[in-house]
């Protein structure tokens, strides 16, 4: 599986950039997953329905199935610090591609989302592991040797990771 990481500050366009990038990378034959970062008090259930109920209850973990998915929750006890590597681990082995959203102090290769917004400096001149900068500005205020994409095309980001996607091979023995 082929692991890359989208870094940007909130609002710099990052969730966009997967959603449209899913698609292109699907129409080309790869199962795609995706790995996000969420806040603390994130819920993907609701009051009232069964699931809900069995984690309020208590339940350390809830698996729901039907013949269309599969949706795990974990509750803890104490506060834990996962780091992507822990989610990457849990995903389906049949995946060709994992989109990683957040993580960016991360040591996966990423590409920086970045806008010229007030408050969102530049990631990559001081994160080795930025590979690639995607932006809607016509250059980046810092040169750089790294690929300078275009936002707005998803097809091309698509084409430059599947062309260097022997780069983004997921090898967990390193992250150990």
């Amino acid at each position: 599986m082929k692991v890359v990481g989208f870094a940007g500050y909130s609002g710099s366009g990052k969730t966009t950039l997967i959603e449209r990038l899913i698609p292109v990378l699907k129409s080309r034959g790869l199962r795609v997953s995706v790995v996000k970062h969420a806040h603390h008090n994130f819920d993907i259930d609701r009051p009232g329905k069964d699931t809900y109920r069995h984690r309020e209850a208590g339940a350390f973990e809830v698996v729901v199935a039907s013949d269309r998915r599969l949706a795990l929750m974990r509750e803890f006890e104490q506060p834990a610090r996962l780091s992507v590597h822990h989610l990457i681990a849990e995903l389906y082995d049949g995946v060709d591609w994992v989109l990683v959203e957040g993580f960016k102090t991360s040591n996966l290769l990423k590409v920086e989302v970045w806008r010229d917004q007030p408050g969102a400096p530049l990631r990559y001149p001081d994160d080795d592991f930025i590979v690639a900068i995607a932006t809607d500005q016509p250059a980046v205020p810092v040169e750089t040797l790294r690929p300078v994409l275009d936002l707005d095309d998803p097809e091309a980001l698509a084409a430059w990771l599947v062309d260097n996607g022997e780069r983004f091979e997921y090898r967990p023995e390193i992250y150990t």
